[in-house]
């Protein structure tokens, strides 16, 4: 796999993946963090480094890396009070990368996405974490549904992000194990993947616009519920 940009390959050398080869510009190539990196470094071109990493949003510099390994569900539900972000059919790498960046930065025990119709851990979805893949469990699932039933019989309270729910995140007590499930924009969760949900909460919205990115309330609910750990622990 060939990842992009100066977070995304600067995480990775700091990662369990293995750094085969690093193309960079002069500049990039004089970064403490690049020259002392142990892994061979090619001074190339701008045109070159876009060529290799099909995207122009390389910052000068990419990196030849082993392939992503996914975590097991059992581990993640294995640690003690999880935090787990379960994700119904979030198939837009962006929000992918978005959603792992935040679970990361909120101390997130990992991510659970489904092996069929979901976004996968891509060269896009490295850059769009800004490296956080690199550090966060993430493991594929069967079925999103059977792997909430799983996480109920493991003591895990599963809530399901709803915009029409009628209770509000706020009046939600986030102590103990938790998963927070959310669906893709525009369609939400899908009814089976809601109806193995403990709870549906909802959002506040005091603006004029209707809904927020399905990142933007991955954010406000995972630091909820990390909070709420925090203050217990």
């Amino acid at each position: 796999m060939i990842v992009y940009g100066r977070n995304p390959v600067h995480e990775a050398i700091r990662g369990p993946r293995s750094v085969h080869r690093i193309w960079a510009t002069k500049n990039a190539a004089r970064e403490p963090w690049v020259a002392g990196a142990g892994v061979p470094v090619v001074v190339s071109g701008a045109e070159e480094i876009e060529h290799r990493c099909a995207s122009p949003d390389h910052q000068g510099i990419c990196a030849e890396v082993s392939a992503f390994h996914y975590a097991g569900a059992e581990e993640l539900l294995a640690a003690e009070r999880p935090l787990i972000v379960v994700l119904d059919q979030i198939q837009d790498p962006q929000n992918l990368g978005a959603i792992c960046r935040s679970a990361e930065c909120a101390g997130a025990t990992g991510v659970v996405i489904a092996e069929r119709r979901s976004a996968e851990v891509t060269p896009a979805v490295c850059k769009a974490s800004a490296g956080a893949v690199e550090h966060l469990p993430i493991a594929r699932v069967r079925n999103i549904a059977d792997f909430l039933r799983e996480a109920k019989g493991a003591g895990v309270w599963c809530y399901g992000a709803d915009g029409g729910a009628p209770l509000s995140y706020e009046a939600v007590d986030f102590d103990g194990p938790v998963a927070i499930v959310l669906g893709s924009e525009g369609r939400g969760l899908r009814p089976r993947v809601a109806s193995a949900c403990d709870v549906l909460v909802a959002i506040p919205l005091r603006g004029r616009i209707g809904s927020l990115s399905v990142g933007a309330a991955a954010a406000v609910l995972l630091y909820a519920a990390a909070s709420e750990s925090a203050a217990s622990a």
